[in-house]
């Protein structure tokens, strides 16, 4: 059994230690542990993982996160994949930190990497695992600031144990499905929404630059 798991976030070192790169992140995290490498390939950063039986490739797209359905499509195609098993890993404001959840499907729930890939895939019928990062107590349509910051200290210390979670999901996802995943990993956190940074406020909204 092949898997595509898709990390969402955006290239360059100013952001990759920004809430928005939750998926990136949550991909590097099980690479590493497995001593897999990451090797550039068109639109995007792919390396492989093997886990009882079933193969997994790890896709980081290089697309920035308003095109990432480009590399989605194009990577399931070429490796031949179902879109059954595909698995996109998000950052998700609407739910808070520490918390991850898994669903077979839904919508993109404003969030433009989600968005990109469902018009690819002309569905939003496939798997995504949201990391919540909470919404700093910015209103909706002024939080691109709170995505495109860097963690807290608190966050960062906390990383570690989440970014273990989440690869523990997609590897239960992966040998014994996505019900039972859900059933032992859609547990709300202890932990309590983060506290909102002192940052100035923004115009913008969610649909601009590389964000969201």
């Amino acid at each position: 059994m092949h898997y595509l798991v898709v990390g969402l976030g955006n290239i360059g070192e100013e952001y990759a230690s920004t809430r928005h790169n939750m998926g990136f992140m949550v991909l590097d995290a099980w690479a590493q542990a497995s001593n897999a490498v990451f090797t550039t390939g068109r639109y995007g950063a792919t390396a492989e993982v093997s886990y009882k039986g079933r193969k997994f490739t790890l896709l980081k797209p290089s697309t920035y996160m308003n095109l990432s359905g480009k590399a989605v499509n194009y990577w399931l195609q070429k490796l031949h994949i179902p879109r059954e098993n595909l698995l996109v890993v998000v950052d998700d404001l609407a739910i808070p930190f520490g918390t991850i959840r898994l669903r077979q499907r839904g919508s993109d729930g404003g969030h433009n990497g989600l968005k990109s890939v469902d018009y690819c895939l002309a569905s939003d019928d496939y798997a995504r695992l949201r990391i919540g990062t909470g919404n700093g107590g910015f209103a909706e349509g002024h939080q691109v600031d709170f995505v495109l910051g860097e963690l807290l200290l608190e966050e960062k210390r906390a990383m570690p144990e989440l970014l273990d979670r989440a690869v523990e999901c997609i590897k239960c996802y992966g040998t014994e499905g996505i019900g039972r995943a859900m059933t032992r990993f859609n547990q709300k956190s202890s932990r309590k929404a983060n506290p909102s940074p002192d940052a100035p406020s923004s115009s913008d909204d969610q649909s601009r630059g590389p964000g969201e």
